[in-house]
């Protein structure tokens, strides 16, 4: 494959999908062609209403393990449909989340355990990983504001509902995945205003980018 592969990873309220919104335009001008932003859950028409079926507050009876295996799910449709197609056409893609969200929501949060959920996402990628992971870092009271002021511009969903403890969880398990893939995990601090948090990420991309066509090139 000849694509680029890039994910954003953080916590609720990292400011994840508007920092992806200002980037794609931005990079599209640099590069001059375009280049695919997609998330998850979601990024493909059966993906997506597993999308519906996981975020719904309403399911609040939904198990642990059932919500892992249908993240899965909806990743492999996602890659089969999205992510792989534009990879192997040579095209940058740009993904609102991945496995290491998994890993930490369900793996951490939900105790059922990082190695449970990563087996079954080694089953659902086949071994596909990022090539480089921006993760967004904001603190969970910080997040959680934001959230709450921003509810008339998103979506309310299930994950909205749990504790501050739930949250706090979720970002000590990044912190733990960026200490352990240090090659492939960059840090950005999200406490930051948008407009900073845009600048950093983009300084990222723009090193990460050049060092990988400048490698195909070599």
């Amino acid at each position: 494959m000849n694509g680029l592969f890039i994910t954003f990873e953080g916590p609720d309220g990292s400011g994840k999908t508007s920092v992806i919104q200002q980037i794609v335009p931005r990079l599209e001008r640099a590069l001059g062609q375009s280049v695919v932003a997609t998330r998850e859950p979601g990024g493909s028409r059966i993906a997506e209403t597993i999308r519906q079926v996981i975020l719904n507050p309403e399911h609040t009876e939904m198990d642990a393990r059932t919500e892992a295996l249908l993240y899965a799910a909806s990743r492999r449709q996602h890659i089969t449909e999205t992510i792989l197609p534009a990879l192997e056409g040579g095209e940058i893609v740009l993904c609102d989340r991945f496995v290491d969200s998994s890993l930490v929501y369900q793996g951490i949060g939900r105790g059922i355990g990082v190695e449970e959920v990563a087996e079954m996402n080694r089953f659902a990628t086949e071994g596909l990983k990022p090539d480089v992971t921006l993760y967004l870092d904001v603190e969970s009271e910080v997040g959680l504001e934001r959230i709450k002021q921003n509810q008339g511009n998103r979506q309310y969903d299930r994950l909205d509902q749990e504790t501050l403890a739930f949250h706090r969880q979720v970002r000590e398990g990044y912190l733990t995945l960026l200490e352990k893939y240090p090659e492939r995990i960059t840090r950005i601090d999200a406490n930051q205003s948008l407009a900073d948090v845009v600048e950093d990420t983009w300084r990222q991309l723009e090193q990460f980018i050049a060092q990988h066509y400048a490698s195909k090139e070599g």
